[in-house]
């Protein structure tokens, strides 16, 4: 089974040696330009490189979607959070192995990082506590006007406490295609009804926040034969500063983080 996963960076850092399954590519090329760096680009062919400020790592989904061609399956994980193997201890020595991922596809059609579960929140509650609430309620509008079959799916998966996080997955072809057109579908059509203009430049980015999201519905509108494995991130993860963080937004929503990640 020929199957490529994309590694979305922008910038150099070391990559897990099996170059046949991880495929590395720059993100935001077309702004982010380094000399040296010989990935995939997402500027080659019909691409929305220059979006990579407002989409994140979903410029290297609108690329595969669009040029990509040829193989089985499609996957994407970032350069600091990959899959793990759940029977061995390490790093990028550790990541998930092509007989791994053809394993878990011979009886699944999707693999997914496990769900992060925010406990006291909801899907919905989270996302407006630690983002613009604009967005997310006019996606449930470009919803209904596109795909209202899919409007209870959505409903459903804003009032769920868990979530596939991080648009990490690997799919089989034929599923990627059906899932890039209707998230992209979705998403450019969001991006022309809402002002961003005086977003920061982490709200920005608003797009990639929203897939998130938007591909749990699609996983459960589409009844999807998906298996969950572990996933890690490599260095630092600053969870204490994003409790905190996340306290001041829900409890005290007038002050603003100075915190990214």
């Amino acid at each position: 089974m020929n199957i490529k996963i994309m590694v979305a960076a922008h910038k150099k850092f070391p990559m897990p040696e099996d170059s046949d399954l991880y495929m590395p590519v720059l993100v935001g090329a077309s702004r982010n330009y380094i000399h040296g760096i010989d990935y995939q680009r997402d500027d080659d062919g019909e691409n929305i490189s220059e979006k990579n400020p407002n989409y994140n790592e979903l410029t290297a989904v609108y690329w595969a979607w669009k040029n990509l061609k040829g193989v089985d399956a499609v996957g994407l994980v970032h350069y600091r959070r990959y899959f793990f193997h759940p029977l061995k201890k390490g790093i990028l020595n550790n990541v998930m192995s092509e007989s791994n991922a053809e394993n878990l596809l011979k009886d699944y059609d999707v693999i997914l990082p496990r769900k992060r579960n925010y406990v006291i929140e909801t899907n919905y509650s989270h996302y407006i506590h630690a983002h613009n609430k604009e967005p997310l309620d006019k996606l449930r509008t470009v919803v209904k006007k596109l795909y209202p079959e899919y409007l209870q799916s959505f409903d459903l998966v804003m009032a769920r406490r868990k979530a596939h996080m991080f648009n990490m997955f690997v799919m089989k072809q034929s599923f990627f295609e059906d899932y890039a057109e209707w998230l992209m579908k979705i998403l450019i059509t969001l991006e022309s009804e809402i002002d961003i203009s005086d977003y920061s430049v982490q709200e920005s980015r608003v797009f990639g926040y929203i897939g998130e999201l938007l591909m749990d519905v699609w996983i459960n509108f589409n009844d999807i034969n998906y298996v969950e494995v572990p996933w890690k991130q490599i260095g630092k993860t600053h969870n204490l500063a994003k409790m905190v963080n996340f306290l001041k937004r829900k409890f005290l929503p007038k002050l603003k983080s100075k915190t990214h990640f």
